[in-house]
């Protein structure tokens, strides 16, 4: 596979774009292209033994910054990510990655690759982390003002992705509301309870998100605002709890109790300390954010995956290997039947 990864995405970047692009041509062996500051790119690049390795520099010369908007991407033609962009729009590659800011690359994927045809608006799809098994999520902040509309193509295309790249048959599909009644929530979720009843999709209902962590559904629905919010929520309890448990269990108890008390009881509980520890690292790493990558840019005429500002290597390695899933799910020819088959169905009901 072809992949084109923005060098200069990350807050840190270039040395965890690098990094995390040189562990992914290791493991899978695809064809990378950073595309950045080639004087930035280049020395970073030379501190990775990369002999055999297919990774090439495409310079550009022009960087959009976090704070900036759909302004700068249409200024700044010269920029990493539309460098990116185009190289996808042009055969050049097949996928692109970038963990810069979201809303450039949400507009340049819109301005240099358009979206599939039918396709209102477009939804970042992820994996929720704290889910009991693998669940969808969309949108997760492509399209913060919905309508109920948007909100049953970002079903469909989400309900279809399930279903023929992860090989769920007739995915579960639930609306995220503030309780489990048709008549809960705003009028936004009201109508689209109503819309997603009449879809012949498998709609379970509105789902809370405590709802979500217990397998009431394989795809959650909702718009890009709420989606944000939920899941950097999510990521912000995770990190509390492991930072609280890391503290307590090194230094809290120590300091207050003194170790010679404790060496009895810390001898008797070894045993289960030794179970304890493999399974909090499984924990951490199934809420550790960095395990996903990044989320998936649906509706656009080209496969593009969005990392986290703050990826480290390891979050751009796996960002790449969201792309590769997607391509080799083919996620294209899945959106576009997807919504040709809607198409299809509204113009003839019967």
């Amino acid at each position: 596979m072809r992949i084109v990864l923005d060098a200069m995405g990350s807050d840190q970047h270039p040395a965890p774009d690098v990094a995390g692009a040189v562990m992914a041509a290791r493991e899978w062996g695809d064809e990378i292209t950073l595309v950045g500051r080639e004087e930035l790119v280049r020395p970073e690049l030379a501190k990775h033994k990369t002999q055999g390795l297919p990774i090439t520099v495409c310079h550009a010369p022009e960087l959009i910054e976090m704070h900036e908007h759909t302004e700068a991407v249409k200024r700044k033609r010269e920029s990493s990510i539309r460098v990116g962009m185009r190289m996808v729009r042009d055969g050049q590659a097949d996928a692109f990655v970038s963990a810069g800011n979201t809303t450039a690359v949400l507009a340049s994927a819109i301005f240099d690759l358009g979206r599939i045809r039918g396709v209102k608006r477009p939804a970042l799809a992820t994996i929720y982390p704290v889910a009991s098994r693998r669940v969808l999520l969309l949108d997760n902040g492509a399209t913060a003002d919905c309508k109920p509309e948007y909100m049953i193509q970002f079903a469909r295309m989400g309900v279809a992705y399930a279903e023929q790249v992860w090989g769920i048959p007739n995915p579960r599909l639930g609306l995220v509301s503030n309780g489990e009644e048709p008549d809960k929530g705003n009028m936004l979720v009201r109508d689209t309870y109503a819309a997603l009843s009449q879809t012949g999709l498998n709609f379970v209902g509105n789902v809370e998100p405590k709802e979500i962590t217990r397998d009431a559904a394989d795809v959650v629905l909702t718009d890009g605002f709420t989606g944000n919010v939920m899941v950097k929520t999510t990521e912000a309890i995770a990190s509390f709890l492991f930072r609280h448990l890391r503290r307590e269990l090194t230094g809290g108890t120590l300091n207050k109790v003194g170790l010679v008390l404790l060496v009895p009881g810390l001898i008797a509980m070894l045993p289960g300390l030794a179970l304890l520890s493999p399974a909090l690292r499984r924990t951490a790493r199934k809420l550790d954010y960095a395990e996903y990558g990044g989320a998936l840019l649906m509706g656009v005429d080209g496969v593009v995956v969005v990392g986290h500002g703050r990826s480290n290597a390891k979050a751009v390695k796996n960002a790449i290997r969201q792309a590769r899933e997607a391509l080799r799910g083919g996620v294209l020819d899945v959106i576009r039947a997807s919504v040709g088959r809607a198409a299809s169905q509204e113009a003839d009901p019967a």
